[in-house]
């Protein structure tokens, strides 16, 4: 069968052996790949007996039947793990060339159990597999790691962790290909943990495709639908991801001062506009992406990647500041440390608020970019306020008696895109399975940019169907693994008809999506099994009871209960949230 390698490899750190063994076909065509796949194998190695930085956790490192074939974007890969943050199903995805390169060693599946005596790390070359001493790099940051070991995007690639993730942050990344994260959950803390700091990948190999002429056709339409699209033939392109920020902030939706406000008056300085004409060197893509919404930037102190629009918001606007050179500064610094921005971000403003409140002794206050930089580092090497910090903000706000003022869903702080101006988003963060998280089924198209049409923002019946159909689209697109900028321009059944032509197996767009649905509601039940219930389907009380006192979005709260009510209803869950017999008969999740 092509697309697939049809292996798994899988490391025990406490023994330094490893096994290679056949990957369950049937359990690739039902969950394709990265994050479905990562799923169902999370949901047989770890029960709710075992803790997120307990030995008995595991890292799933899987890829996709398209990765590495040159489809676009197939890049990606995920990290499949239970979050040290919120204690959910966790996965996180990432571009550049990493993934890439581990398809090509040979294998879909990298399985990572135990913990090591001391630091490690692993190189894989092919089939052959090598543990390292790590002694000489544990305490080292990701930048001289990954030098280092010798990155070089055409043959080998290095994946690692910093400080944030080697002192158990829950809010650290793993980072790969220098300054590409898979951040969100803390995933890096369980690679901590582990005492394993880097994984090394080197390949040879080729993913076969069934089809050659097909996919070649429709690698064609695909260039010429993200060309004729102008979200990712001129905006991405020329503004990255910042092209967001006056957008939200003109719509009365992006949370300013840990979500006090939705409007801020520093948008303009912080926006993709004000990065291009000042601080852009030049654009930059991951493999196989004729999209280019990567940006290289400079000040007088760092030039790297970034920053995204997310980590712009997280430490501009949530924050209170506008000093664009200070955010750029401190996005390579979390880089470098190994750190989740949008929770780095969200958790100093927390802190912020509750210091210009007397909850915490402490000179944080918005708008002074000056701390920003040590506010980080503190976070990352676990030292003051930092180590409180370093726990998210909810379980910093919960130790200093105001939980309330932590903006997360499921532990989580949630992004760019306030909930009472975006009622589907509200949903959306609420229903999330891995936490406050717009990637599991963004609104912003629907409720914002008119993608695939415009629907009212502030509506609020009806709006449950097209946050369950934006779920399941997500989740596939998610196990394919590709880029979700790709969606923006290319409908789903090209998604479909290309994994037809890679693998021979013929998938109808509608089987595609109901593979995002078998993944949705598997991650449900692993939820559910954890202890999770209905009642973790909830905003902060900001959201839900204080109204903006200006702007577009005044007066407005999320009406989160009918959402949900009707949520429920449409997933075919009971009233409590727990999918039915018949819903998981038909989703083939019955003998769970």
């Amino acid at each position: 069968m092509n697309g697939w390698n049809g292996k798994i490899l899988d490391i025990d750190l406490a023994t330094q052996t490893h096994k290679s063994y056949p990957l369950d076909m049937e359990m690739a065509k039902q969950f394709i790949g990265g994050r479905g796949l990562g799923a169902r194998l999370l949901w047989d190695l770890v029960g709710p007996e075992v803790e997120p930085l307990a030995p008995e956790n595991v890292l799933i490192f899987t890829n996709g039947p398209l990765t590495a074939t040159g489809y676009q974007t197939s890049n990606r890969f995920s990290v499949t793990t239970k979050s040290p943050l919120t204690g959910t199903v966790l996965d996180a995805n990432s571009g550049g060339f990493w993934g890439m390169q581990f398809k090509k060693t040979g294998y879909d599946v990298l399985i990572v159990r135990g913990k090591a005596v001391s630091p490690i790390w692993i190189e894989i070359k092919n089939s052959e597999v090598t543990f390292h001493d790590a002694s000489d790099l544990w305490g080292m940051r990701v930048y001289a790691v990954t030098e280092k070991l010798g990155q070089d995007n055409n043959r080998r690639n290095v994946l690692c962790i910093g400080p944030a993730g080697e002192n158990l942050s829950r809010i650290a990344a793993i980072m790969n290909d220098r300054e590409r994260a898979m951040a969100r959950g803390g995933p890096g803390a369980v690679m901590g943990s582990k005492n394993l700091k880097a994984i090394v990948v080197e390949g040879s190999g080729r993913p076969e495709i069934d089809d050659k002429e097909r996919f070649k056709f429709l690698l064609y339409e695909t260039r010429k639908l993200l060309a004729a699209s102008p979200l990712t033939s001129q905006a991405l392109p020329e503004f990255g991801t910042v092209v967001l920020m006056n957008i939200m902030n003109n719509i009365g939706a992006l949370p300013t001062r840990n979500h006090q406000e939705t409007q801020f008056e520093g948008a303009e300085d912080i926006s993709g506009e004000t990065l291009t004409e000042k601080y852009l060197v030049k654009n930059a893509s991951c493999w196989a992406c004729p999209i280019g919404c990567t940006r290289i930037s400079k000040t007088e102190k760092v030039e790297g990647e970034g920053p995204e629009f997310e980590t712009t918001w997280a430490f501009g606007a949530q924050c209170g500041i506008n000093d664009l050179a200070a955010i750029i500064e401190v996005n390579s610094l979390c880089n470098d440390l190994g750190l989740d921005t949008i929770s780095a971000g969200s958790t100093i403003a927390c802190a912020m608020e509750m210091s210009e409140k007397g909850y915490i002794d402490s000179d944080l206050r918005f708008g002074r970019a000056d701390l920003l930089a040590g506010c980080v580092e503190d976070i990352a090497y676990r030292r003051d306020l930092g180590a409180d910090m370093a726990e998210g903000s909810l379980r910093m706000a919960t130790k200093f008696g105001h939980p309330e003022l932590s903006m997360t869903a499921k532990g989580m702080e949630m992004p760019a895109y306030d909930p009472r101006g975006l009622q589907g988003q509200g949903l959306l963060y609420a229903t999330s399975n891995r936490g406050g998280c717009h990637m599991r089924g963004n609104m912003i198209g629907l409720e914002v940019l008119g993608l695939p049409k415009l629907i009212d923002r502030f509506v609020v019946q009806g709006k449950s169907s097209f946050v369950i159909l934006n779920q399941n689209s997500n989740a596939a697109i998610d196990s394919l693994v590709i880029c979700k900028f790709t969606n923006m321009g290319v409908a789903d059944e090209y998604f479909a008809r290309v994994l037809g032509a890679v693998t021979g197996i013929q998938y109808a767009t509608g089987e595609l999506i109901k593979t995002g649905e078998r993944v949705w509601n598997l991650e449900r039940l692993y939820n559910l099994r954890e202890g999770f219930t209905n009642k973790e389907d909830t905003l902060p009380d900001r959201l839900l009871t204080e109204a903006p006192l200006t702007g577009p979005s005044k007066g407005w709260v999320s009406h989160l209960e009918p959402m949900l009510k009707e949520y429920y209803r449409s997933r075919g869950w009971d009233e409590y949230g727990v999918p039915t017999p018949n819903k998981l008969a038909a989703l083939g999740l019955a003998n769970l």
